[in-house]
């Protein structure tokens, strides 16, 4: 039987948790690139339309 360090062990448990936990959260909470883009472009032509739209009252 070949020994483990025990340090290295503990160290790979707790990265294997945090992406774990990092994939959950991207489930849960994140947005693709695509979707941002789409928002972004949606946002853009509504502030665009808003700025066509206001009068210069001089």
């Amino acid at each position: 039987m070949k020994p483990i360090n025990l340090n290295q062990a503990r160290k790979t448990r707790a990265r294997a948790q945090a992406k774990a936990k990092a994939d959950e959260n991207a489930i849960r909470f994140g947005r693709s690139k695509a979707e941002r883009e789409l928002d972004a472009a949606r946002e853009k032509l509504t502030r665009d339309r808003h700025t066509q739209l206001k009068r210069d009252d001089d």
